[in-house]
């Protein structure tokens, strides 16, 4: 499921494998090497979201490379 998705290397979100830009931040700067998975439902209420600068409930990566 997740090994064939493209992460942002901007903004950390999942993309579907075919994207050619990132859905949240419209960036193509885009990577299959990324790792860790986190799912954030309440952006405004998540310390987690806080810490990744995250304002937009989505699929996010913990680490892009």
């Amino acid at each position: 499921m997740a090994e064939d998705r493209l992460a942002c290397r901007e903004c950390h979100h999942v993309n579907d494998p075919d994207a050619q830009t990132c859905e949240h931040c419209g960036s193509s700067s885009l990577t299959e090497d990324w790792a860790g998975y986190v799912i954030i439902t309440q952006p405004e209420d998540s310390e987690i979201a806080a810490e990744m600068n995250v304002t937009k409930a989505g699929s996010y990566a913990l680490k892009v490379r």
